[in-house]
């Protein structure tokens, strides 16, 4: 009978080694797994972390090996590229650093050295090369060794888990059509707990049966996710020599363009968050407490929904995703940049997805792509590899749709957004420019021009570190303009149930080596929650009070204390129907929920105030303080900005470059204004390149965008000094100073 033995522990690393050792690399690192080696230059910015190859050793006796008579290695999950030696020779190499592959193993000794090279170094066949993640090095997820006799269940094809389970709800019932990965006597079993309730024996070569559960447990979501489990025992002269088990669900779902996401015949909005999985020191090397960790947040929450970008995830994470009832949308890092030499890159990574992952109730969507077309859309090779990948997963899987994640640049009309079954859009306006209350209307007009397409909104987002102000605006990386951005966006998708999901940018703050941002380089700061998990943003509990059955009461901005205003305003996040706030004892006001579960009220700003807010049987607490003066460690400082925002006059009645630029082109001298900002920042444009505000930009970049009314919103959303910080090295804080004189000269239109 088959066993499985961990071997986690006792490895030797190297970074420096050029080739794989043939005896025990006593003088190498001693580690243990999981194991990157970019835990810390991956998270500190510079986008210098270490990319190339490095090996892995361990040693293993005979007797370290279960009873069996073939033997398999399993790795769950080694980035990007490995090759698995034994012994000094080479037995397999596998491109893709997210999915599990296996290793049959042959001619054991009584003393073994097995090794690895793990390699993340730049190439243009292996999937992701460009994003805005970093792709940490190392054999990060579990290494296990697979004992089986030799009649045995398929261990090659894809690390298949052996069998196949398709459910198919009809009325109080369930078929489920079973297929095993075998060749032989293969008996089925259905339980239900410890009680077997259908079973059938069959055989072949990959035998299929299928199997009734009457009056049939629904898996429903988060309100009743019941699991059933299946055993598959191949069968030898009337004796089980192997088997093999699987839990799954019985749902049905549908995606409509008019109703949204429907789950066992009930509109059931998907509304949560895209998860990426690292964390701090570690990277991507987790433990399993950490998954559970991360689960129990998105719980809290209150999501529904989970986008596991933008790579499979452990095995761990989806079988909590059974068990909790989220609804998961499972993609390939087929991501920002299209390669013509990663195509079959794409296709296997796409196999492993599904094959070791369609038995898992919670997925119902396969993500083909996301933001591909940052070079264009018109990419003819694009739009095949997108055909193929399709039509992949339907060969795969009949039952579940696909998607893809697509620009706000890429017009819907492009050719490769017709591909998929369902669609969704990443958007960033109020960060990236425009302002947020675009969200809506877009999505209104995308309805009206696309009536039978089902779309959702895949990401949006916006960054906040522990940056605070009583008059926060876009781009200031504070947390209340976080705040007051998904209020927004919650109002906006609440008033849509057409759309199908809903996926907010992100659950946790990320690394992204690349990034020079807020203030922390290397990080994306989206997330909801702090990268260590330690800390909750207010806009976690918006989401909370807004989605949660469990009651809520939080204030807001208590990491803003010294504040300078007379009267302040101070926000509570409430999923009750009555709160009522006290500022050093004394009642500031009740009020009743409204259609949406945010409070305001206006309290006196004088020495010390303790603030108490109630509601029910629950309180919360916070401390406001008076100051004279602002004080400065609530505002970003960021080293890598050209220049900060208290070194910039702002006149009354007149511009700065803190005014938007819709607001700029208003007036007669804005548009004047313009003209004259374009001349200097726009020079001649070189022979093969365009020059767009004074950068060199390759022209395959602009194939495919389209100047509609959407870019010009977003362009007219951005603050002017937004903008030119968004040009890098190109302009200087001296040219940033003169354009702010300009328009420190040019009137406001009065209101």
């Amino acid at each position: 009978m088959r066993k499985v033995k961990n071997i986690n522990n006792g490895w030797f690393f190297s970074k420096t080694a050029k080739s794989a050792p043939v005896t025990v690399p006593k003088d190498w690192e001693s580690i243990n797994l999981p194991h990157t080696w970019n835990g810390d230059d991956g998270q500190d910015g510079g986008n210098d972390y270490y990319r190339g190859k490095c090996f892995y050793a361990k040693a293993l006796s005979k007797s370290d090996f279960p009873e069996g008579e073939v033997f398999y290695l399993q790795f769950d999950g080694v980035n990007s590229s490995a090759e698995v030696f034994f012994n000094g020779k080479s037995l397999k190499k596998h491109d893709g650093g997210y999915s599990s592959f296996r290793v049959k193993l042959d001619e054991i000794q009584n003393e073994n050295i097995l090794a690895v090279s793990a390699d993340n170094s730049v190439n243009d066949y292996v999937y992701p090369q460009v994003a805005d993640f970093t792709f940490y090095g190392g054999i990060y997820r579990d290494v296990s060794i697979i004992a089986v006799g030799k009649e045995h269940f398929e261990l090659d094809y894809y690390a298949t888990p052996g069998i196949k389970i398709t459910p198919a709800v009809s009325g109080a019932n369930a078929s489920v059509e079973v297929t095993a990965y075998a060749n032989g006597e293969v008996l089925f079993e259905i339980f239900d707990g410890e009680k077997v309730i259908a079973s059938k024996q069959v055989k072949g070569e990959n035998p299929t049966a299928v199997l009734e559960i009457e009056n049939v447990h629904l898996w429903n979501g988060v309100k009743d996710p019941y699991l059933y489990s299946l055993k598959a025992s191949l069968i030898l002269n009337g004796e089980a020599v192997d088997e093999v088990s699987s839990r799954f669900g019985c749902r049905s779902f549908e995606i409509d363009a008019k109703r949204g996401f429907i789950l066992n015949g009930k509109e059931y909005p998907l509304r949560g968050v895209s998860r990426h999985q690292d964390r701090p020191h570690i990277g991507n090397a987790l433990l399993p407490e950490h998954h559970i960790e991360d689960i129990e947040l998105i719980c809290e929450m209150g999501a529904n929904t989970v986008r596991l970008a933008h790579y499979q995830h452990s095995q761990i994470f989806y079988d909590l995703c059974d068990e909790k009832g989220l609804v998961i949308w499972a993609e390939i890092p087929y991501i920002s940049k299209h390669m013509p030499t990663g195509k079959n890159n794409t296709l296997s990574q796409m196999k492993e997805l599904i094959v070791q992952n369609y038995n898992h109730p919670c997925i119902v969507v396969w993500g083909l792509s996301n933001e591909i077309t940052m070079n264009g859309a018109a990419d003819k090779t694009l739009i095949e590899n997108h055909r193929e990948l399709n039509d992949l997963v339907h060969s795969l899987d009949k039952t579940r749709k696909t998607t893809l994640a697509t620009l706000t640049m890429c017009d819907p009309s492009s050719e490769y957004l017709r591909v998929p079954d369902v669609l969704s859009y990443n958007h960033y306006f109020g960060w990236y420019g425009g302002t947020y209350d675009m969200y809506g209307p877009w999505f209104d007009d995308f309805r009206k021009k696309y009536p039978d397409t089902p779309i959702g909104l895949s990401e949006y987002g916006c960054e906040a570190l522990n940056w605070h102000s009583s008059t926060p605006e876009q781009g200031d990386y504070t947390e209340e303009y976080q705040a007051i951005y998904h209020e927004e966006l919650i109002k906006q998708i609440a008033e849509r149930p057409y759309l199908w999901a809903t996926h907010v940018w992100n659950m946790f703050d990320f690394a992204a080596d690349a990034r020079s941002e807020g203030g922390e380089n290397g990080m994306n700061h989206k997330g909801l929650i702090t990268f260590d998990r330690k800390y909750k943003k207010d806009a976690f509990y918006a989401y909370k009070a807004w989605l949660s059955n469990e009651s809520v009461l939080h204030i807001c901005s208590k990491r803003y204390v010294d504040r300078v205003e007379d009267v302040t305003e101070v926000k509570v996040y409430c999923n009750l129907d009555e709160v009522e706030l006290f500022a050093n004892g004394e009642s500031v006001g009740k009020q009743k929920k409204g259609k949406f579960p945010f409070f305001t009220f206006k309290v006196k700003n004088e020495g010390e105030t303790k603030l108490v807010a109630k509601s029910g049987d629950c309180t919360d607490e916070s401390i406001i303080r008076k100051v004279d003066k602002f004080n400065e460690d609530y505002v970003m400082k960021d080293a890598g900005s050209v220049i900060n925002w208290f070194e910039i006059e702002t006149p009354a009645g007149y511009f700065s470059v803190n005014d938007t630029i819709g607001d700029i082109l208003k007036p007669f001298k804005g548009k004047i204004f313009a003209l004259r900002i374009l001349k200097i920042l726009m020079p001649k444009k070189s022979k093969d390149n365009k020059k767009v505000a004074g950068m060199d930009v390759d022209k395959s970049m602009l194939a495919g965008l389209k100047i509609n009314k959407t870019i010009i919103g977003i362009a007219k959303g951005f603050t002017m000094r937004r903008a030119l910080s968004m040009m890098g090295q190109s302009i200087t804080k001296e040219q940033i100073l003169e354009i702010n004189s300009m328009l420190n000269k040019i009137k406001k239109p009065k209101k």
